[in-house]
């Protein structure tokens, strides 16, 4: 089975870096996301779009979902299989995405653990409970360079190994 890079498109600050990453390891990549977006906009004009078509086993492919509440999570999950590896900020999907066998890694270059997700999904629901209550919570530091220079690293390593 050929390994596959989902991106989860919305607010994803990393897809052009992933592209970039899929492209020099031969990886084909679907990017996620609701229809509002223009997701093909990442593409390169000599991309190829099909698996058929793939250069060196890479190719990318635009999946517009419905807007909607993790619409596009649960589009990436019926689709995934063990070997492949999705870029997402949310938590939740990367539940999922441990659950079904595959890697998940954030967007600053986190590697989502099985060992330690349902510690991460405890911490997101009781800051929800909080944030529902009219309290509020920290938001995330300013995304980086260094951020993005671990992604990078990190994605490679995931797709390579």
């Amino acid at each position: 089975m050929t390994k596959t890079l989902f991106i989860d498109a919305d607010a994803c600050p990393v897809t052009s870096d992933a592209l970039a990453c899929a492209r020099k390891r031969g990886v084909g990549v679907i990017i996620a996301g609701n229809t509002t977006q223009n997701l093909a906009r990442h593409i390169r004009r000599d991309d190829p779009r099909d698996p058929s078509e793939a250069k060196h086993g890479f190719w990318v492919d635009v999946l517009d979902v419905s807007i909607g509440a993790d619409s596009a999570d649960f589009a990436i999950v019926e689709r995934l299989s063990p070997d492949d590896v999705v870029v997402t900020q949310d938590i939740g999907l990367a539940g999922m995405v441990l659950g079904r066998g595959a890697k998940a890694i954030g967007v600053r270059g986190r590697i989502y653990d099985p060992v330690t997700i349902d510690f991460d999904l405890a911490i997101r629901h009781e800051e929800k409970k909080v944030r529902r209550a009219g309290g509020r919570t920290k938001g995330p530091a300013p995304f980086t360079d260094e951020d993005r220079r671990r992604f990078r690293e990190n994605l490679a390593r995931l797709l390579e190994g």
